[in-house]
């Protein structure tokens, strides 16, 4: 039985403001995409991982994994025109090597720790989904031309991060079946059926959107460098 991971590296991250795709950004030395993909490679529990990156990116991608001589990093595909299209892909490329369950995470979340990749696939033991996700603590108002109008209940809220993690089988047939358009693996999930939990992620695997995030992963990273 074996565990695959599927890295989605295809978005072009402009929010950044930088002038290349944040994947391929550099954090102390090594580029975002270069850690993320560590970060599974140092599970042995995962048995493959595969990234789907833009058709334009291929020379980036050589660049960022010219270091990483794994034979556990099987070749990139390339994505489509949404991200639920980009992981179908993955996931159809992940068909030869027929992996029992399947971790999909965002190339933007770097620092992803060993304690929340193994405690999503311990998930997968006993459900056909999984999620790390933090419960929202702050509170909520819904707010209506930049004033508040009403507090929003918290209790049942939670923030979605990533990796999702699925038994494969059950999240191909899931992709097969949608129409491209799902914002994450989760809600491609659960307009199939497929039951998913919430595993208890953290605010260290922060996904790198916006300049400020930038900054807060160069700081981590030079940290975590020490």
């Amino acid at each position: 039985m074996t565990n695959a991971a599927l890295i989605v590296a295809a978005g072009q991250g402009s929010r950044t403001g930088e002038p290349i795709p944040k994947q391929y950004l550099s954090l102390n030395g090594q580029s975002v995409l270069t850690r993320t993909i560590r970060c599974f490679l140092n599970i042995p529990r995962i048995h493959h991982v595969l990234c789907v990156i833009s058709a334009d990116a291929d020379d980036q991608y050589m660049g960022a994994t010219t270091a990483i001589s794994n034979p556990r990093l099987l070749p990139p595909v390339h994505g489509g025109d949404t991200r639920a299209t980009s992981v179908r892909n993955g996931l159809e490329a992940l068909t030869s090597v027929d992996p029992a369950k399947v971790l999909i995470h965002d190339a933007a979340r770097p620092f992803v720790s060993g304690e929340t990749i193994t405690a999503v696939l311990d998930a997968l033991e006993t459900t056909d989904g999984a999620c790390a996700a933090l419960p929202i603590v702050d509170a909520l108002w819904q707010a209506e031309d930049g004033r508040a109008i009403a507090s929003v209940d918290r209790d049942a809220l939670w923030r979605a991060q990533t990796p999702q993690g699925f038994r494969f089988g059950s999240i191909l047939a899931a992709h097969r079946q949608h129409d491209g358009t799902g914002t994450d693996d989760v809600a491609v999930a659960r307009e199939a059926g497929v039951d998913v939990a919430l595993v208890l992620g953290e605010e260290a695997n922060f996904k790198i959107t916006t300049p400020a995030d930038l900054k807060r992963a160069e700081r981590k990273a030079k940290r975590q460098d020490e």
